[in-house]
């Protein structure tokens, strides 16, 4: 047989949502329509080891990420703490995010009680859906085999999996998106306003769980629906202008009853310089991720000279002083160094090694590295999204050039489903892609677990359109090796860096190589091959990501990999300053606390395990320490009420300064000595415990 008969039979394109043509013998077209039961058992093994790599050894997480957890304790007290997403008993400051997908906590652990496996499970189980989604989206635009392909590398994309096993948002936003293109591409289809406007209130329940991050997915639902929709132009702009709206109705409606009412009534907006939604929306949690903000990588204040961290050390130099006592603290905690901040340089001025002697990373990667083409690359955010990501990007170029064979007369062109779904999903993964490469500000390397959708759906749809380029043998013939070297190399070199599975490498190396000739000369077999090369490429991704398995995740940045930072304890502290904060707490309960909060923090970490622990603690400023949720005048008038009283300065993010209310209680507040309220051995650099009481005129005047 000649090279012309060996190729593929495109069938001409139809009307999206109308019936396949009689005949078709496209691959990933209609003829496959009929035996679905081949792929829908592959999508039930995949969806299995999706729920293996979320659930397996979950428990061991703990609390995972302690800020949440404690929001979701403190929101279960009353409905208004509930509505407003207050991270304290007390309802004095918000959590950072909006309220969605932590609803759905807060939910579950109303239904089955506080626990952590009930803010676990919802994430886990979010996850497993949301590869069955990207199946539901992608089988109908690139077919059954393309659905299969592309659930399967969603659920080993290694970030995903990892925020998967947390108790973070990021899995709610991505399986929101996901079934908003589903839903966006099926009102493409078939021109129905009423089905963009269920796509654009999707969009705005994303909007509603982490903001503008949803937004990613506009461009390409806009876009596809503009290109390939049926009607007249007037009509499909007059329908986007019409989803627009309510996507903007739905998105803004928590946010404007929050505005609308008076502050005095509510929690302060955590995150927020001036209280408001619209500046935690458009500032901390919006632009200032891309234009670079403070507390970005580069730009941490750090006080040395005049925030608490100073004053702590200086506490404690005379507390020593008075003891006649050495000079140094407990080992691992060296003078100038409180609690809850892991010291960059040792007391002898030697620099820590980077690894624990178990192999893990002594500080979690908390940015994702020097910002350029190459980022998703690099050591930071490389074994969270980098495995597949050359495979991809000449996927999606298969992905247009099988569109454009796939083009009938050029009238009809735009009703392609192939063409509306590159759009969409290919406009995702681009612009996902270019903004966590761009970024100045504040970019978390779990923050590309929203890549692994569209990074999926370009290798899904991408590896079908290989085979199927019967028409470009000449460019199938370049574009698999490519894509296949590119993705080799692209592996090894991340492989050596974590100096992970040596084993690996050379079966690698062969069988890529095998694949590839297979694919390219045993005609026959050509899409087995091309299933079992990808099948392959996907071994080290997923290796990688059942890391998360072998030690506690780190909670507030949740990552895969053998050398990943874990978990200090279940509460977010070690053993040691897990025993500080129970001596702090017996101390307070038992000297007439305050009836509101037992105790304020800087920061909203240090406040966490004592809210999980059972206690109304509250926290001044927020997650970093320096929200302007309280100053002097304010904290003196909670202290005048009975409402606070004990102050504690030091633990998580004491070195940004604190807030107005910090210097107040430093200026005018009764240190309680360390000796009156920890157990030996004291380390005075562990925290500080101010007393306020009878100090309000002083309080108001700082």
């Amino acid at each position: 047989m000649n090279s012309a008969q060996q190729t593929t039979t495109l069938p001409a394109a139809q009307p999206l949502g109308s019936k396949p043509a009689p005949g078709a013998t496209s691959w990933a077209g209609a003829r496959v329509l009929g035996r679905v039961g081949p792929y829908s058992l592959a999508l039930t093994a995949v969806m299995a080891l999706s729920a293996v790599l979320n659930i397996n050894r979950l428990s061991q997480n703990g609390y995972a990420n302690t800020f949440y957890s404690a929001g979701v304790r403190s929101m279960l007290g009353s409905l208004h703490n509930f509505f407003f997403i207050s991270f304290d008993p007390g309802g004095l400051i918000t959590i950072d995010k909006p309220p969605l997908g932590l609803w759905l906590q807060a939910l579950s652990a109303k239904l089955f009680g506080f626990d952590p496996l009930s803010l676990l499970l919802p994430e886990a189980i979010t996850g497993v859906l949301a590869v069955a989604a990207l199946y539901w989206v992608v089988r109908p635009r690139f077919g059954p085999a393309a659905g299969v392909a592309s659930a399967l590398a969603l659920a080993v994309f290694p970030s995903f999996v990892a925020v998967s096993r947390d108790n973070g948002v990021d899995p709610v936003l991505i399986l929101l998106m996901i079934l908003a293109c589903g839903v966006g591409l099926r009102a493409t289809e078939t021109g129905r306003l009423r089905t963009l406007l269920g796509c654009a209130v999707l969009v705005g329940l994303a909007f509603n769980t982490k903001t503008l991050a949803a937004y990613l997915v506009v461009p390409g639902l806009g876009l596809g629906y503009l290109v390939c929709a049926p009607g007249s132009l007037a009509r499909r702009c007059a329908h986007l202008l019409a989803a627009g709206a309510m996507l903007l109705v739905v998105s803004a409606s928590w946010s404007a009853i929050v505005e609308l009412t008076p502050a005095s009534r509510r929690p302060f907006v955590g995150g927020s310089t001036n209280n408001t939604e619209r500046n935690l929306t458009f500032g901390y949690n919006g632009f200032g991720r891309v234009e670079g903000q403070v507390g970005g990588p580069g730009r941490i204040p750090i006080l040395l000279k005049h925030g608490s961290l100073a004053h702590i050390e200086r506490e404690a130099l005379r507390a020593r002083a008075q003891r006649g006592g050495p000079a140094g603290g407990v080992p691992g905690n060296p003078p100038g160094v409180p609690l809850g901040i892991a010291p960059a340089i040792a007391p002898n001025k030697r620099p820590l090694s980077k690894y624990l002697p178990n192999g893990r990373a002594r500080q979690p990667t908390a940015f994702g590295g020097p910002i350029g083409p190459l980022r998703l690359l690099g050591a930071e955010l490389g074994g969270q999204a980098g495995w597949m990501l050359p495979f991809a990007l000449l996927g999606l170029v298969a992905l247009a050039l099988w569109s454009i064979d796939a083009r009938p007369e050029q009238s009809r062109a735009r009703y392609d489903p192939r063409l509306a779904g590159l759009i969409v999903l290919g406009s995702w993964f681009l612009i996902e892609a270019a903004v966590l490469s761009l970024s100045k500000g504040i970019v978390h390397p779990y923050y590309v677990s929203a890549l692994g959708p569209g990074t999926a759906a370009m290798i899904g749809g991408g590896a079908v359109a290989f085979v199927d380029l019967g028409a470009r043998r000449r460019l199938r013939l370049a574009l698999i090796p490519i894509a296949v070297a590119t993705t080799v190399a692209g592996q090894l070199v991340l492989l050596h860096r974590d100096h992970y599975m040596r084993w690996f490498w050379p079966v690698l190396i062969v069988g890529a190589v095998l694949g590839v000739v297979a694919i390219l000369l045993a005609r026959r077999w050509t899409r087995q091959a091309m299933a079992l090369t990808l099948c392959l490429l996907l071994l080290a991704p997923a290796a990688y990501a059942a890391t998360t398995w072998e030690f506690p995740v780190e909670g507030t940045f949740p990552v895969a990999g053998p050398h990943a930072a874990g978990s200090v304890g279940p509460l977010g502290v070690d053993p040691y300053g897990l025993r500080v904060t129970k001596d702090l707490l017996a101390y307070v309960t038992t000297h007439r606390p305050a009836k509101r909060w037992i105790v304020l923090t800087e920061a909203s970490d240090t406040a966490a395990p004592m809210i999980l622990l059972g206690h109304d603690a509250g926290a001044m400023g927020g997650y970093s320490g320096n929200d302007p949720a309280l100053d002097g005048p304010s904290l003196a008038r909670l202290v005048q009420r009975g409402e606070a009283r004990y102050v504690v300065l030091g633990g998580a993010y004491a070195e940004r300064g604190g807030n107005a209310a910090t210097t107040a209680v430093i200026d005018s507040c009764k240190v309680i000595p360390a000796v009156a309220w920890q157990r030996p051995p004291v380390n005075p650099n562990a925290l500080l415990l101010y007393d306020c009481a009878g100090h309000e005129r002083a309080l108001r005047a700082g």
